[in-house]
């Protein structure tokens, strides 16, 4: 009989532990749910640049020919002694381009001024920093317009302004 008693007692006491932790696990779920964050669209936009960055920086010109729609345009605004001109280029030559680099080469260092979704349409507005092979070479700005096509943002249109003068390094 008092093995029975002492059984008794040591699965009533397991039972309390594992309830306990069963417990303790429920709310710790709970807790992390409600304060985890979904993907918001400025979040989404943001992947889709940043994943441009990455492969610029990993020379990988097929990464970053995914990041553009099939029609996109990259321009370039170009200011030679206050004559200001428009330089269009083709993604896929510049991904090509991209692609003979070594990894690391190009590393353009962007902040996020302005994202801004509307449905399907977003733009974002990213000074910059750019570096090759490790040094300083030009800085400026990125505006870019992207579209959801199929659940994904892409890159429909890229044009950005380069200076060497007044930088933050």
């Amino acid at each position: 009989m008092s093995g029975d008693f002492f059984r008794h007692q040591i699965f009533t006491f397991i039972k309390s532990i594992v309830m306990k932790k069963c417990f303790y696990t429920f709310i710790c779920l709970i807790i992390f749910s409600f304060n985890s964050k979904a993907q918001t669209a400025e979040d989404s936009v943001k992947a889709v640049i940043n994943k441009m960055f990455d492969a610029m920086k990993n020379a990988d010109s097929k990464s970053l020919t995914e990041c553009f729609t099939d029609s996109a345009i990259l321009q370039t605004v170009v200011d030679r002694n206050s004559n200001v001109s428009i330089q269009t280029d083709v993604v896929k030559t510049f991904a090509d381009e991209i692609g003979t680099l070594q990894k690391g080469d190009a590393n353009e260092r962007i902040t996020y001024d302005v994202v801004r979704v509307d449905g399907a349409l977003a733009i974002a507005w990213t000074p910059y920093n750019f570096y090759y092979k490790g040094q300083f070479s030009h800085c400026g700005v990125d505006s870019y317009q992207l579209v959801r096509i199929n659940g994904a943002w892409k890159i429909q249109y890229l044009i950005d302004t380069r200076r060497k003068q007044g930088c933050n390094q």
